[in-house]
């Protein structure tokens, strides 16, 4: 089996421990999508800085900002409002974007292939996310199925989710138990500058630091 694994690197929090998992046992080529997310520039810089602290090299950016004229989605949509200081909430929220992982994880795929990777590592979260149908452990078996269909008969690529089934907390705790660089992660959904520390995404890594007991290196004062 080929050592060498594709990592897609969103430059999140979740994707970041993922890599650090991914790097324990293989060689990693990074994989880092701009699909027209409102913090697309911030993502791109946290790719490029975790790439640097791992030692990656084997870098590759792809655009499908056409998610962007698609739309349906408060992250790639302006005119949807994002919502604030909204946790846990039941239904699929607007920030889901429509069948995005299918696009990117198709990239990886074809990527893997031409590369001989044996495997992709994303930094999937069921237990403990947005609720994101393409979050889902279902999908992903899915999608190794999908694989096994429409690639070479030779070809060996299977979809790693080591983070599936952990809640946010569980995720913090494994990134510092690995050394993992959280300190370069960007999770906002709204801002660039600095965490909004109200959108969704700030709300639960805000959630999984507190209940992880460790302190934000992104926001060391606290919430608010």
């Amino acid at each position: 089996m080929s050592r060498l694994a594709v990592c897609l690197v969103s430059g999140g929090l979740d994707s970041c421990v993922a890599a650090a998992i991914a790097a324990r046992d293989h060689e990693t080529a990074f994989l880092h999508v701009n699909y027209g997310q409102r913090t697309e520039k911030r993502e791109l810089r946290a790719f490029h800085d975790i790439a640097a602290f791992f030692g990656v090299t084997r870098r590759l950016v792809a655009d499908i900002t056409y998610l962007r004229r698609i739309g349906g989605s408060a992250l790639t949509d302006a005119s949807i409002d994002i919502p604030e200081n909204s946790l846990d909430n039941p239904g699929i929220p607007v920030t889901y974007v429509p069948f995005r992982n299918t696009h990117i994880i198709s990239i990886a795929v074809s990527w893997a292939e031409v590369m001989g990777a044996s495997r992709i590592f994303i930094g999937a979260v069921e237990a403990d996310s947005s609720g994101y149908p393409d979050c889902r452990k279902s999908y992903y078996r899915a999608f190794n199925a999908l694989i096994q269909e429409g690639t070479r008969p030779e070809t060996c690529i299977r979809i790693e989710t080591p983070l599936i089934d952990m809640s946010k907390a569980e995720v913090v705790k494994t990134g510092v138990a690995l050394g993992a660089p959280l300190h370069l992660t960007w999770s906002c959904y709204r801002d660039e500058e600095r965490p909004c520390g109200r959108c969704e995404s700030c709300l639960l890594r805000e959630r999984g630091f507190r209940e992880a007991g460790i302190i934000d290196p992104l926001r060391p004062e606290g919430s608010g």
